[in-house]
């Protein structure tokens, strides 16, 4: 089969085998990357209209005691300016998030010991309690079962964990030894388990991927079934191991976000900051592409420039009802919206 033969397959809801994924990734044209995203916009439409749903992140703490060799928030990066917001500060970003319209915000930090399960839950129960009408999302790490459990009983429904990468010795090469792949995969499974809405991911282009190791992903996206699933190409960060590593290709990642809307049709798909970041027009890229959530932020201005995951990220002095003017004008301009709406996964819509 050529690969728009392939795409029209997985189009037709047919598994593809793990050499087909390869063939798709590794050779195809810029024709076979306009069908995709074609059929994907078809699809993304035909589930959610034009309409974007737009998340609040509220990156409240840069300090991590991981060692993740390709993160600029790494624990061994001494030239990271460390901070924590207090849950004061937290709740006012969420307070001017509410004014301007969001109905979902994403708690997003380092692996934080500071935020014990009771302080963690505190926050979360302060914000379901005094917004019932708006969702939260987590997105702290890796954690025990136990941990996860108390979240999600305190009112959180979402939970974000990429999983990086589908093959273990890939995983061992990204991570020191006391971060493993099994363990990662135990996380997931967790949370699938208590019910949170739960979303995967990879890095495209990172160290040591190969187009096998991106089918291994495919195919461990198509079986897992994430609620969401957040991609976006690889920026290497100055104060890490993989610095002079080459940035991923902002082409791949539009064909494989368009591959997973096809995949996986009802799924919450964003179009990344680190999109974004990498192509001046990558978010509405996405967007055209199959994706249906953009995620602004909502953390304190001074403190945007402090979660520097990699370099040169794209952040702006927008305050909350500001960087939804701005991304609603831009999303205007190819014939989108945002939809004021918590943009809960839903299977089989529509």
């Amino acid at each position: 089969m050529n690969n728009i033969e392939l795409i029209s397959k997985l189009d037709a809801d047919k598994a593809l085998s793990k050499e087909e994924w390869m063939q798709l990734i590794s050779a195809y044209t810029d024709e076979d990357r306009k069908y995709a995203a074609d059929t994907a916009r078809a699809i993304a439409v035909s589930k959610f209209d034009k309409g974007i749903y737009f998340r609040g992140i509220i990156e409240f703490s840069n300090i991590c005691k991981n060692d993740c060799y390709y993160c600029g928030i790494r624990r061994g990066n001494q030239e990271c300016a460390r901070y924590r917001l207090s849950k004061e500060e937290i709740m006012s970003c969420c307070v001017s998030g509410y004014q301007a319209g969001f109905r979902t915000f994403v708690l997003q930090s380092g692996e934080d010991p500071w935020y014990t399960d009771e302080r963690m839950c505190d926050i979360i129960d302060s914000i379901h309690r005094s917004y019932p009408d708006c969702a939260i999302t987590v997105s702290l790490g890796e954690k025990s079962k136990e941990s996860y459990q108390k979240y999600f009983d305190a009112g959180a429904s979402r939970y974000l964990l990429r999983h990086e990468t589908a093959n273990a010795k890939h995983y061992a090469l990204m991570h020191p030894k006391e971060q493993t792949f099994e363990n990662r995969m135990r996380c997931l499974k967790d949370l699938k388990e208590i019910g949170f809405q739960t979303g995967a991911g990879m890095m495209v282009g990172c160290p040591f991927q190969t187009p096998e190791t991106l089918a291994e992903d495919m195919l461990f996206l198509c079986s897992f079934k994430p609620q969401m699933i957040g991609t976006g190409p690889f920026i290497p960060h100055h104060e890490t191991p993989f610095k002079d590593c080459p940035a991923g290709s902002v082409e791949l990642t539009l064909l494989l976000l368009s591959l997973c809307r096809i995949a996986l049709p009802d799924v919450l798909l964003p179009a990344t900051t680190a999109l974004g970041t990498a192509s001046k027009d990558g978010r509405l890229l996405g967007v055209l592409a199959g994706a249906n959530v953009i995620m602004p932020n909502l953390s304190p201005v001074q403190d945007r420039k402090k979660y520097m995951l990699y370099d040169n990220k794209a952040i702006t002095g927008d305050d909350a009802a500001e960087s939804l003017s701005v991304l609603q004008n831009h999303l205007s301009a190819i014939d989108y919206h945002l939809t004021v709406t918590r943009g809960d996964y839903k299977e089989g819509q529509k």
